[in-house]
């Protein structure tokens, strides 16, 4: 059986490899995936490419400058271009190509003047015109006029292949391209293989540029040796920055085009080209079967390497796979000068991800489906999340944890359920109305629900989850128990309900052990400590001072400076020996009340007074704090009592202001 459940582990990534395969090679077949491949081409070979270290040629623009320099329509007088060639001879310029088709005869002399400047160092377009229609395609080329080539110039093909999308991305695969003659007599003879892929070096005009009319005066308008030992290349470049939706005369979309929206010139095309086969920069496309095999590779890969993880994990495995698998694509093209089209591979390992992250997220969410079936009656439902998340969990035992604890008592319930013991029903209804809010004031707040305990509830912050503002969060539940208290008292005024309903909250903070309580067949998630104790103990402490709420000392320094709290005593409670510092919180009080903030002195200097024994000063302070804040008389009077009784009988020697808690 152990061995069927492996091979069964093994067949099931296979399977998915296969049908994934399957489905993704024909579309990377498809034209219309191949633009997409194309895109991606267009992003990589612009992205830091490699650049000669110096150009091989010199654009020499037919523009706007020069149309105004020369003063003439086009075309131009071929006596003009003769003296163009000759110029650039002089300068130093070889080869020298006319990016422009000479096909049709114009005036014999000026044909005539043309023909006596070319020589064996220059080029002369040609051009390579495809005629289709159902039956046949026919190719007819357009040769310069022969009296121009008598004297021993060249001719080249200029034509130029687009892609689909219309990106001119190819070495031409003519016959005698027009920059591959202009390189063999620059004495290099380079042969790329069928579908090389053009390396473009820069956006347009990043080749060396000057205008038709400088070229004519190089001696003069140009830096000397700046054509020496260049090939010129003649051309059209009518718009500074030819756009896509301007159009320009001879000017090609580029890969470049996808980033600054600019048509390149024709001139700096072939330019482009030269250097591509002079430098040996051009790219091959991978063969035809590395793709299928990369593609077949990673799948493999993805899908066996992220069998046993989890769904986030295989989402990173397989992202980082990706990105992997890009880089590496990027890299083969930089330094191999190979293309292998990655979107392809890429989208593969997505489809991996969303299959397999699929499948364990769909098998985890199951899992969690059945805990959560099977505790949720009887765990606390933040333990069933965090159980759900890790079902390792599921053991009994705990963890040590700094806690802030809560124990929320409802009072005169007693006497409000003798009154409605005839009705049982109404009394359930009632009790359930007041721990509702008092339960969502926990919840709100991102503390859990320990337990119920007759009228009273239980709750703690910091765990299952942590929760590092705890002993703040459990105040302000504090703060909203005591605000829903009064609103709920005030319904039920408006109902005839005659006894109001009080709270006594006590809050404290401290180590405990938190975690699964009980028994084999029956445990609950719950908090045990001699802290969880002193929080209970201080809840009962509030009927004493007659305050809503009585906070610990470790409570109170975590909520220095933000809360508007008071010191009430020092209370050794039942089951301690040492006393701890005790406190309120004044819900309606801000910290920045002026009211506040005066109580907080004359408090202060009242208490020191009475732990002192300086009683009348003790007595003065007290009385002047009743007055600041009625709200604590009963505190206020009982330290009124206590000094009456000091004052009878004094304090024992080391006594300093603590009292011992009779009671629990």
């Amino acid at each position: 059986m152990r061995q069927a459940g492996v091979h069964g582990s093994l067949w099931l990534p296979l399977l998915l490899a296969a049908l994934l395969f399957a489905g993704l090679v024909p579309l990377g077949a498809s034209t219309g995936w191949q633009v997409v491949e194309n895109r991606a081409f267009d992003l990589f070979s612009t992205y830091d490419p490699p650049r000669p270290a110096a150009h091989s040629a010199v654009v020499v623009a037919i523009d706007e400058p020069s149309f105004a320099e020369i003063g003439r329509q086009w075309p131009w007088p071929r006596s003009v271009h003769a003296g163009l060639a000759e110029a650039l001879r002089r300068a130093g310029a070889r080869p020298i190509g006319f990016d422009i088709v000479f096909a049709e005869p114009s005036q014999p002399a000026e044909d005539a003047a043309l023909a006596a400047a070319l020589a064996g160092d220059t080029v002369l377009a040609a051009d390579i015109t495809a005629i289709a229609d159902q039956r046949f395609e026919q190719r007819i080329r357009t040769e310069p006029l022969a009296p121009l080539l008598a004297g021993g110039a060249r001719s080249g093909v200029a034509s130029v292949d687009l892609d689909s999308d219309g990106v001119l991305r190819r070495l031409p695969n003519v016959p005698d391209p027009f920059a591959a003659v202009l390189a063999r007599l620059a004495g290099h003879d380079a042969a790329p293989p069928p579908g090389a892929l053009l390396q473009y070096f820069g956006p347009p005009r990043s080749y060396p540029t000057v205008s038709y009319y400088q070229a004519l005066e190089a001696a003069t308008m140009l830096p000397p040796g700046f054509l020496s030992g260049k090939a010129a290349i003649v051309g059209f470049s009518l718009q500074a920055v030819p756009t896509v939706t301007s159009g320009g005369a001879d000017a090609f979309v580029t890969p470049y085009t996808v980033k600054t929206g600019r048509l390149t010139a024709g001139a700096e095309i072939q330019a482009t080209i030269l250097d591509n086969l002079v430098h040996g920069l051009w790219i091959t496309p991978a063969p035809p079967w590395l793709p299928p095999a990369v593609l077949a590779a990673l799948l493999l890969a993805a899908l066996f390497g992220t069998r046993r993880l989890g769904p986030v994990p295989s989402l990173a495995a397989l992202a980082l796979l990706a990105i992997a698998t890009a880089a590496g694509s990027y890299a083969l093209l930089r330094f191999g000068r190979i293309w292998l089209p990655p979107v392809l591979p890429m989208l593969g390992t997505t489809a991996a991800i969303i299959v397999q992250g699929g499948y364990g997220f769909a098998r985890e969410q199951a899992q969690r489906r059945r805990i959560t079936r099977a505790f949720e009656h009887y765990l606390a439902p933040s333990m069933v999340s965090r159980l759900a998340q890790d079902p390792a969990q599921l053991q009994l035992g705990g963890e040590t944890r700094v806690l802030t604890v809560l124990f929320c008592d409802v009072r005169g319930f007693t006497t409000l359920s003798e009154r409605m013991q005839q009705d049982p029903q109404g009394l359930t209804r009632l009790l359930n109305r007041i721990l509702t809010p008092l339960s969502e004031a926990v919840l709100a707040t991102g503390g859990t629900i320990d337990k119920f305990i007759g009228d009273c509830v239980m709750a703690f912050w910091n765990a299952p989850l942590d929760d590092p503002d705890h002993a703040a969060h459990a105040v302000e539940a504090a703060r909203r128990m005591l605000a829903e208290t009064a609103a709920l008292n005030e319904a039920l005024q408006r109902e005839g309900v005659a006894s109001p309903i009080a709270i006594g909250i006590g809050i404290n903070t401290g180590t405990c052990v938190v975690g699964n309580m009980g028994s084999d067949r029956r445990f609950d998630y719950s908090a045990l400590g001699d802290s969880v104790n002193l929080a209970s103990r201080l809840e009962g402490a509030c009927k004493r001072y007659g305050v809503g709420t009585v906070i610990g000392p470790d409570t109170a320094r975590a909520l220095e400076g933000r809360a508007a709290l008071i010191e009430l005593d020092r209370l050794v409670v039942k089951g301690r020996t040492e006393p701890a510092a005790v406190f309120t919180l004044l819900a309606h009080r801000g910290v920045g009340d002026g009211a506040y903030q005066e109580l907080a002195r004359q408090h202060d200097a009242a208490l020191a007074a009475y732990r002192a024994r300086r009683w009348d000063e003790a007595r003065d302070g007290f009385a002047r704090c009743r007055e600041i804040e009625p709200s604590l008389s009963t505190l206020y009077h009982l330290y009124a009592l206590r000094i009456a009784e000091h004052e009878r009988n004094p304090p024992p020697e080391g006594w300093a202001g603590e009292t011992i808690a009779a009671e629990k």
